[in-house]
Parts: structure tokens; sequence; C-alpha cells
């Protein structure tokens, strides 16, 4: 597919962005290296293991925070404080490898495109400086309330109780006003380290738009906002440092081979364990969240 010129911006940003991104990150992880700041906790081949499994199905459109949330607290990877900022420093380059794929092979029309993935970004840079500064007791209430939110999302779709969409490929007048609000939240959402995909798929689905656009809207969204929202993050402190760094490799690895069998898959019982997964978590950091001062 051909690029439009304002389609083809995007690219350059999102590509920009990533690099930008990328060098931030790196010289936070090697001044902590440098410095001995690393986590040592947490077995490295769980890390890989995890990055590999998350990534691989978060381009086939199941999202990937929730299955990453849950295996973050079951090999104690990572502390409840830092799951928000982890989830999204972690994930920010393969989600960036998603959207460029399929930016450039999934026709959206280009102004409904962009103005969802700008709202997406400008929700996020919101969001990222309030979750930045929350303490561990607050994180696990807001992310437990949130996952539980986003359960029900996506129970509704595999009870198919949400309208099947249509063939739109862009929306005008009220319909795009409502997607860019949604999307807004759904971008600051993702700084509670709430996925974006099942909401964002939920929103396009409800406004008569193809299932097939949603793939590009919902990783332009979260390609576009993670790298700033991030960076929030990494300059704040709040995440784990050597858990990012090691989900990039084996994250780009799953995402190149998915995006050569995206729609030949059929994802409906991973959806209903990652369904299991996201009520089970939500409902551990609810307890977590009354059982520590």
């Amino acid at each position: 597919m051909e690029l439009s010129y304002p389609v083809l911006g995007l690219w350059i940003i999102l590509i920009l962005g990533t690099l930008y991104f990328a060098f931030v990150l790196f010289k936070d992880f090697f001044k902590k290296r440098k410095e001995d700041k690393l986590e040592k906790e947490g077995s490295a081949v769980a890390i890989v293991g995890l990055s590999l499994f998350t990534q691989f199905f978060d381009t086939l459109g199941i999202g990937s925070f929730a299955p990453m949330t849950s295996g973050f607290r079951i090999f104690k990877l990572v502390k409840d404080k830092y799951l928000p900022g982890t989830l999204n420093v972690a994930a920010t380059i393969p989600v960036n490898m998603q959207a460029i794929i399929f930016i450039r092979t999934v026709e959206v029309e280009p102004i409904t495109l962009i103005s969802l993935l700008f709202a997406a970004l400008a929700g996020a840079l919101v969001g990222a400086s309030f979750m930045s500064k929350l303490s561990e007791k607050k994180v696990r209430l807001v992310m437990s309330i949130s996952l539980f939110i986003l359960a029900f999302v996506i129970f509704a779709g595999q009870m198919k109780w949400m309208p099947v969409g249509g063939d739109a490929v862009g929306l005008t007048g009220v319909r795009l006003i409502i997607a860019i609000v949604g999307n807004f939240i759904f971008g600051a959402l993702m700084t509670a380290g709430v996925g974006l995909y099942a909401p964002c798929l939920a929103m396009v689905y409800l406004l008569g738009m193809s299932s097939k656009v949603a793939f590009p809207i919902m990783m332009g969204s979260c390609a576009i906002l993670m790298p700033y929202a991030s960076i929030k993050f990494i300059k704040a402190n709040a995440y784990n440092a050597r858990v990012a760094v090691m989900f990039l490799i084996p994250g780009i690895i799953a995402v190149s081979v998915a995006a050569f069998i995206v729609g030949s898959m059929n994802t409906y019982w991973l959806t209903w364990l990652v369904l299991t997964v996201l009520v089970y978590t939500s409902i551990s950091l609810f307890l977590a969240y009354k059982k520590k001062a």
C-alpha cells in the first residue's frame, strides 16, 4: 500500500520517537549499571520467555499488559510500585514495530488515524505525570480497578455483546469526536498499566469501523504515546531497568514472526485465557492493596 504524505509523516514520527526513546532508555540503563544500581532479582529465563510469549500474542491483537502484569508478579520480576512504568518501557519498541508494520499494510483514512493517535498521546502525557508519582498502595488500587474494567470489555467482546462493526475505514463528525475523546482516555489508562487494545477495539466496533482497521489504530495509538510516556517513567525512576532492557530483543523477534501470521490464527481460546489471567491479577492486586498499608 502506498502511503499518503500525512501517513508517511506519521510513520517518520513513530520512527524518530522510537529512536529518541531508545537513546534515553539505554543512557539510563548504562548509568545504572555503572553505578551498580540495576535490579538483580528475577530469572533471566523468565524475562525472556515472558517477552517472547506476550509480544507474539500482542501482535495478534490479544494485548500484552495483562499477561505481562501477571508474569511480573508470579515470577517476582517487578515490584508492584514499578509495574505501570515497566510495562510501558518494556513494550515500547516492540509496539512501535507493530505500528510501523500495520500502518504500512492496512488502509485507514488519514484524518481519523492521525487524530486518534495524537489524542492517545495527549492522554498518556497527562496520565504518566500522575501515575509516576503514586505510592505502591495506590498503584495497586488503580491497576486493580482498571484491569477489572478491561476484563469486562474483553468479556463483552467474547460474548458478542458488542456490535460487530462495519466496513468503514474512517470517521467524521460526532463519531470522530467520540473516538478522539475515547482514545484520550485510553491513552491515560495506558500509563496505569492497562492495555489500550481491548477498549480501542471495542470503540472501533461500536463506531461501525472495520475490525481490520483496529490494528493500525490501536497499535499506532500505543506506539505514538509510549515513547514519551515511558520517558517520564524513566526520568522519575519508576520502572525496572533490567527487566525493560531484557524484554527488547525477544520482543522484537516475537513481533517479527507474529506479523506474518496475523489473521491466520484463531485466538478465541487464548483470549479466554487472557481474560482469566486478567481477573486473577485484578483480584490479587486488590487483595495486596487491602493487606498492606
